[in-house]
């Protein structure tokens, strides 16, 4: 089985709100900055009356900044959205009497008292989640993501990773679940993907093992990766079941390629290798996997073939 990258969670940040006085107009303005400080460039700045039904709209320039004139005196709900973060603030203008807002972008903008609080909870479960999983706490982490996916159904991050909990502890039927649910978040998850190729392999479901493989494969690529070792591994591993020592081959060498610490593909390659009757590419690739992994559960199977190969 192999091991899947364990995803985590980014910290959040509140949003923040000043009046001050300026020049004597009718006018808002103010400026936007990201969790970091920085000028938010392009943000959409919409004014819409509360009382009444009047509506402009701006957008930032490139250092953040952002000014509406020409305002009837009256309430108004000021919001500001770039890409996926949203912010808004009630402004009351009167004339005469300029109003001045700053606005923070961040990942809990625009949230109540109550939903910064709720959010800071699940931050806490899924640090808690990730941590349990780096410690091999398999059972505890699971708990806590389903705890999380149970009030947040769209967290693809924490499906992925029940995923990977669950093919560590060899329960295929929950790990393709979890897997098949990312995927349904989102279609384009290539890691999902080769979660799945993992659990048909462990269950010998090779056609579906392929297709997955091919179809993370083929995600990779398309966003510019330069390959995905895991996939590779599994391509290697379907045709190795197949009888096709010399596909499998190809397969095992680009997995070490991309990732020299991929233990298992070096075994692999070392095996194929053997069964091509290629003796030193096979003494090669085992006397690699004991650099990677001296303690691997293969390490003691290799040693012995080591000691039997010919020089």
């Amino acid at each position: 089985m192999r091991t899947h990258l364990i995803r985590g969670a980014l910290a959040l940040a509140v949003v923040l709100a000043v009046a001050a006085p300026a020049a004597a107009q009718s006018i808002i303005r103010g400026r936007v900055v990201d969790a970091q400080g920085t000028p938010v460039e392009g943000a959409t700045v919409t004014i819409e009356a509360t009382e009444a039904n009047r509506r402009a709209e701006t957008k930032t320039d490139r250092n953040g900044n952002f000014l509406q004139v020409g305002l009837p005196s009256g309430a108004y709900r000021v919001t500001v959205v770039k890409d996926t973060l949203k912010a808004t603030q009630p402004a009351q203008v009167t004339q005469g009497r300029p109003v001045e807002l700053q606005f923070q972008l961040t990942p809990t903008s625009g949230l109540s008292a109550e939903e910064i609080k709720e959010n800071a909870a699940m931050q806490a479960l899924a640090v808690g989640a990730l941590e349990a999983m780096k410690a091999g706490r398999d059972e505890e982490a699971i708990q806590k993501f389903n705890e999380i996916v149970a009030k947040v159904p769209a967290c693809a991050d924490c499906f992925y990773n029940l995923g990977v909990a669950h093919s560590r502890r060899m329960e295929f039927a929950e790990a393709e679940a979890a897997f098949q649910q990312v995927i349904a978040i989102n279609p384009n998850h290539a890691d999902a993907y080769t979660g799945l190729a993992n659990v048909y392999n462990s269950t010998k479901r090779f056609d579906l093992a392929q297709q997955a493989s091919a179809k993370a494969a083929e995600l990779t690529a398309a966003t510019g990766g330069a390959g995905n070792a895991e996939a590779q591994f599994n391509q290697g591993v379907i045709l190795w079941n197949a009888g096709k020592f010399a596909e499998a081959k190809v397969q095992f060498e680009a997995a070490v390629q991309t990732d020299p610490n991929m233990a298992m593909a070096h075994y692999q390659l070392g095996m194929a290798n053997l069964n091509l009757g290629d003796i030193p590419a096979a003494r090669a690739a085992f006397e690699n996997y004991l650099k990677v992994d001296p303690n691997g559960p293969k390490a003691a199977e290799v040693k012995v073939f080591i000691q039997q190969l010919p020089r």
